[in-house]
């Protein structure tokens, strides 16, 4: 005998033991797919299999406001990234388009795309627009989202190659080249976005769902274009400049050890000139003037790497935390559950889908961490002191604004 939730399964026949396997399996599968953290009443869609959430009117509210404060937070951070580069003369830079770039996807992530999810959130994961609003609302998400991505890929091989070739990579210096750069990123998002509405995989769109197409094809496709790439690519060049910021540092070390006796010998030398005629004078100084600018040059050049390593990685970092799990999910469902929709429980879906827009929300804080320039106009723009935006920085030297 075997007791489980009052339903006494006996087996001595054959009809018992499969009634009890089956019973025990659908217990099973309840108990997963039901949330570790709220206790939400559910609704089957009988066609899908897909489970919907019927949330309490205080739960509402609180993940209502939750993911309008996300929201809200994610507008204003990339509207103030837009306008410091289009306001601040020392930021108006080609390298700095990408920022632009970066900040009008995460920004239309937020306007376009999180309003209707809320709304979509809030009813249980019901959709209410209709079938044509549906494909269209698939389409600014996968572009906006993927715009965001790959502008991220771009941005970490652009910093690697301004620090390993800074007078032969001209794109820093070219305009052009950089928003050409920008318009191929904006077009390969695109190419993501389009096949759905060519006829190559239809979005799934019945009985309340919406869901981008899970054709096997096209989810292989989409997900590699769209993340697996640019991912890869994201650690190659961190792995590059971190490399080439250890070297830089394994030498700064040496160079530090060495310090002592190379201001000896200057002194020295200060002394001895002391006793030398003009001509040599003005020999000795120009050879200890180019050894102290190679010194300063070399110095600039570690510190240059030695950010842009720290800068990388944590842009790496928190973009895999982001959206590493969501894509996993992404390309394992359709071998999962089919073409025709989801079986993850929707609690789960939802939750991993968030944490990837919250890398639209993080994006614009990461630059003003790690540089003072932004951060500084952040804090005026805040403050409403425009006057003195381009004032201020203009004191600085415009090679340190924005090296990230």
């Amino acid at each position: 005998m075997f007791n489980t939730s009052g339903i006494e399964l006996t087996f001595n026949k054959k009809e018992d033991i499969s009634e009890g396997i089956n019973g025990t399996l659908q217990l099973f599968y309840v108990l997963v797919t039901t949330s570790p953290t709220t206790m939400w009443n559910k609704s089957w869609n009988e066609s899908c299999g897909e489970q919907l959430q019927d949330f309490e009117r205080p739960e509402k509210i609180i993940i209502g406001v939750m993911l309008a404060i996300i929201t809200a937070v994610t507008v204003m951070g990339n509207t103030l990234v837009v306008i410091a580069v289009c306001v601040v003369k020392k930021l108006r830079q080609p390298s700095n388009y990408l920022l632009v770039s970066l900040a009008v996807a995460d920004l239309s992530v937020a306007i376009v795309v999180m309003p209707f999810v809320i709304v979509t959130d809030l009813t249980g994961g019901k959709w209410l627009f209709g079938e044509v609003f549906c494909n269209i609302f698939i389409g600014m998400d996968v572009m906006c989202c993927t715009a965001s991505i790959m502008t991220l890929c771009v941005i970490s091989v652009d910093r690697y190659l301004g620090i390993t070739r800074p007078l032969t990579y001209p794109a820093r210096q070219n305009g052009e080249l950089m928003a050409k750069m920008i318009l191929g990123v904006w077009l390969v998002s695109a190419s993501i976005t389009l096949p759905p509405f060519c006829g190559w995989a239809k979005n799934v769109h019945k009985d309340g769902v919406c869901l981008i197409s899970q054709d096997f094809g096209y989810t292989i496709y989409s997900t590699a274009v769209a993340f697996y790439i640019p991912m890869l690519v994201m650690l190659v060049m961190y792995y590059k400049i971190f490399r080439a910021a250890r070297k830089s540092g394994a030498k700064h070390r040496f160079t530090d050890l060495s310090r002592r006796e190379r201001l000896e010998t200057v002194a020295n030398e200060a002394l001895r000139m002391q006793g030398l005629k003009p001509p040599g004078v003005a020999e000795e100084c120009a050879a200890l003037s180019r050894l102290l600018n190679r010194e300063r040059r070399n110095i600039s050049i570690f510190k240059r790497e030695q950010k842009a390593a720290t800068t990388l990685g944590v842009i790496v970092g928190v973009f895999a935390v982001c959206w590493l799990p969501f894509f996993i999910l992404s390309t394992a469902r359709p071998f999962i559950c089919g073409v025709e929709c989801s079986c993850v429980p929707i609690w789960l879906e939802r939750t991993l889908l968030w944490l990837g827009y919250a890398n639209s929300l993080m994006n614009p804080f990461i630059y003003a961490f790690f540089n003072r320039d932004l951060r500084s106009t952040y804090r005026d723009l805040l403050r409403c002191r425009y006057r003195n935006i381009n004032r201020r920085l203009s004191a600085v030297g415009v090679h340190e604004a924005l090296k990230v």
